[in-house]
């Protein structure tokens, strides 16, 4: 569910302890680091998990995959100076639990990807790349 994501630093190594002790338990190799058990696994962090959730969640909600209004959640950017047609407007969060809501914390993300991944129609090519 993309709606909750600790953002705290604390909780976010917590969470991350548990896929380390998980990999050292499917892996019982004590001379590789984590990363290379990840990479073994073909697995990600759960940072980059949670990224690339909500880059899709956020493509979803763009091209219409997902029954809401894309103005319900986002602004589109009228500028059009730099970047893509899908860019989106990040309007100000004085408050730092603001500033960790879905609808905020994924448009800085959304706005650096390319414009070759927003052509993309389905959504398992997003998820291919």
């Amino acid at each position: 569910m993309q709606a909750w994501r600790p953002y705290l630093r604390k909780d976010i190594d917590l969470l991350e302890k548990v896929q380390k002790r998980a990999t050292r338990l499917i892996i019982n190799d004590r001379g590789l680091t984590y990363t290379e058990r990840l990479k073994k696994l073909g697995l990600t962090t759960l940072e980059t998990r949670r990224l690339r959730g909500d880059m899709i969640e956020v493509f979803k909600i763009c091209k219409g995959f997902d029954d809401v209004k894309v103005t319900d959640f986002f602004t589109l950017s009228s500028t059009g100076l730099r970047g893509h047609e899908l860019k989106l407007y990040k309007p100000q969060a004085h408050l730092d639990i603001r500033k960790k809501f879905f609808t905020v914390r994924v448009i800085d993300e959304w706005n650096r990807l390319p414009e070759t991944v927003l052509h993309y129609n389905t959504l398992p090519t997003l998820k291919k790349t």
